[in-house]
């Protein structure tokens, strides 16, 4: 049944109001003032406000804002016996629906509520749509055994509710992952909502999950239902979850296996009815080997692990999900000729999928159409600053190992020597000459020294 809360802080009109609209059938809720009201979102599902502007304790505008920040599913229409044009435009902006006067007129009331519910279930039909075009447009995409073993793990964990954990580099599609699993779960209809748990302080990352109820805390002037909670009937993705305090990773073990949860400062348990997918880019087990992580929360969420292989690892899928980008950026007509095709493939990716979606977007930017050789690319790839994602930021390109400074000179030398010439091979195309010229070496030293590390040497013709 439909839900509509009326605030005003005038007992006659909250009366009227409620007769009137419990007379079309809705379920009528009331509150004489916006800090009641905003507790009673809190607690009930409600898709519909009549707000007051004038009101005692929180003005009507400053609730309106509260309400389109916290519940943005929700709309509200603004009513006021003092209007003017100036208010009218500042609610409307703000984000209300409509902007009714004092006194009332019945069938302004009922024509205004029915267009606002209207317009609400747009939104959220937009919202599903939007939703599952992510998926179409940025499946798991590839044809490589990696990734297909990770699509089809994917699927076979989507219909269950078991917990899923996502292991992989930055940017190598975790999330893409994690949303495919819900929107092809029993769950696709309910939300997904994300946390990222490197993101939020630690002073705040419980407030976040669990939620606070009035007073728990300075400036927590209302009651606040947190991310367990509006992920009901959902998933719940902890995004960067090894980045999580010890206390919170103990709150959220007791949440999982309690399936309960307690707003801070609160007494009252909450049931809670979410999916967890969580990922990572650490090694939890070291992490919990070293104390920075749980043993018990990471074999709770480690009922089915997913691990996404980075991007080098894959190189076959480089050039399906490069054209797939410059589709989505409206640049189709782009082609990459054989030496840029190549130059991609033998590219390290310190950024994986992300680095290579943001390459096309440039690419898109800069050409629209035409052929794309590897000259030309290179230098769109050097217009990244240094210390970016990028040919010309060298301290990512250039994946040396952790250790080496423990290693031996000669070792640490030889290492070092072969990802230099890597680099320098990869940077120009792979070709012999303009690599020996650009480390200032003759072709035939070159050669000698790509065979003595076992690098690849590219059998096409070199000069053109």
């Amino acid at each position: 049944m439909v839900a509509i809360l009326i605030i005003d802080d005038e007992a006659g009109i909250r009366m009227t109001l409620a007769s009137i609209l419990e007379d079309e059938n809705y379920r009528v809720f009331t509150a004489e003032d916006a800090i009641v009201g905003l507790e009673l979102l809190e607690k009930e599902r409600i898709d519909l406000v009549f707000l007051d502007v004038l009101l005692p304790r929180m003005g009507g505008m400053e609730a309106l804002e509260q309400i389109c920040r916290d519940w943005p599913d929700v709309e509200t229409v603004m009513i006021s016996g003092h209007a003017n044009v100036d208010m009218a435009v500042r609610a409307v902006k703000l984000g209300a629906f409509d902007f009714l006067e004092k006194p009332l007129s019945l069938d302004k009331i009922l024509t205004v509520c029915r267009n606002a519910l209207a317009m609400g279930r747009l939104r959220k039909e937009n919202q599903y749509l939007k939703k599952s075009n992510f998926l179409v447009q940025d499946d798991i995409l590839g044809a490589s055994a990696g990734i297909t073993a990770v699509r089809e793990l994917a699927k076979q964990a989507a219909a269950s509710d078991a917990r899923v954990l996502i292991t992989g580099e930055n940017g190598s599609g975790k999330e893409i992952v994690a949303r495919a699993i819900h929107l092809g779960s029993p769950r696709a209809d309910g939300p997904f909502v994300e946390v990222n748990c490197a993101a939020i302080p630690d002073t705040l990352i419980e407030s976040e999950l669990f939620g606070h109820e009035k007073g728990a805390f300075t400036d927590a002037i209302t009651s606040r239902k947190g991310r367990f909670e509006t992920a009901g009937g959902g998933t719940l993705f902890l995004d960067e979850i090894g980045d999580m305090s010890l206390s919170a990773q103990a709150k959220v073990l007791r949440a999982i296996q309690e399936q309960k949860v307690e707003r801070l400062g609160g007494e009252k348990t909450i049931e809670t009815d979410v999916r967890i997918v969580s990922a990572t880019n650490q090694d939890l087990g070291k992490a919990c080997a070293e104390g920075r992580f749980r043993q018990d929360l990471f074999f709770r969420l480690n009922v089915i692990p997913i691990h996404i292989p980075p991007l080098r690892e894959r190189s076959e899928d480089i050039p399906l999900l490069l054209y797939h980008f410059l589709k989505n950026f409206g640049a189709e007509k782009i082609e990459l000729e054989e030496d840029a095709l190549q130059f991609l493939s033998s590219y390290n990716w310190p950024g994986n999928v992300r680095e290579l979606r943001n390459l096309a977007e440039r690419i898109a930017v800069m050409y629209r159409e035409g052929r794309l050789g590897g000259d030309a690319l290179v230098n769109l790839m050097r217009k990244t600053p240094a210390g970016q994602n990028g040919i010309a930021g060298r301290k990512d390109t250039v994946s040396l190992p952790a250790d080496i400074l423990e290693r031996n000179f000669n070792d640490a030398k030889e290492n070092f020597e072969k990802h230099y010439l890597e680099f320098h091979l990869a940077r120009n195309s792979g070709i012999i000459s303009k690599a020996a010229e650009a480390i200032g070496i003759y072709p035939s030293n070159l050669h000698a020294k790509l065979k003595k590390h076992n690098i690849n040497i590219p059998t096409k013709k070199e000069e053109r």
